[in-house]
């Protein structure tokens, strides 16, 4: 896996290739080549895209992807520099279960969902891949999953009642 960091004026990137395949077309005058790049880009603070670039040249494929990847960007809500609470996502035939961790646990994930994790900035979390290897398969159920997440804000404004009621239970509904 290719990482790097790329700083600009405002905006700090992270951007590793998840993977490289050259494709085969076999045409009459013989076989054309291609390649697809997978990209995970994210800018280390709860933001991450992911995109797949496609052209002649790898540095170009590479290029096209990083583009499309830092334009669809999603924001996910962490708690620290962790996940709020353990989630489970698919994708195909892949699965992934993301557990929140404590503070200097570290990193504890297989390559592809470790790029999504540096991508975000998260610090702490256990993950385990379950099922298909495939690596963009599990890109994007590690994304599902995070997607999954919602802060306690979001869920308190859903229920239409405060943090504290939320956090607390009935002991404060009661009062």
């Amino acid at each position: 896996m290719n990482k790097k960091i790329v700083q600009k004026q405002e905006e700090t990137s992270f951007e590793s290739v998840v993977s490289v395949r050259r494709v085969t077309k076999v045409t009459k005058g013989g076989k054309r080549f291609a390649f697809s790049a997978f990209v995970v880009s994210g800018d280390q603070a709860g933001s991450v895209g992911i995109a797949l670039g496609k052209s002649r040249e790898v540095s170009s494929a590479i290029a096209k992807a990083t583009v499309k990847a830092r334009k669809d960007r999603i924001k996910i809500s962490l708690r620290g520099g962790t996940i709020p609470y353990n989630v489970l996502g698919k994708h195909g035939a892949s699965t992934v279960m993301l557990c929140s961790a404590s503070k200097g646990t570290g990193v504890i994930a297989g390559g592809s969902v470790r790029a999504v994790m540096e991508a975000l900035g998260i610090k702490d979390v256990l993950a385990k891949s379950l099922g298909a290897s495939c690596s963009q398969n599990v890109v994007k159920a590690t994304l599902n999953a995070l997607s999954k997440l919602r802060s306690l804000q979001h869920i308190a404004n859903l229920r239409g009642k405060t943090t504290e009621e939320i956090i607390k239970g009935k002991d404060v509904a009661a009062q």
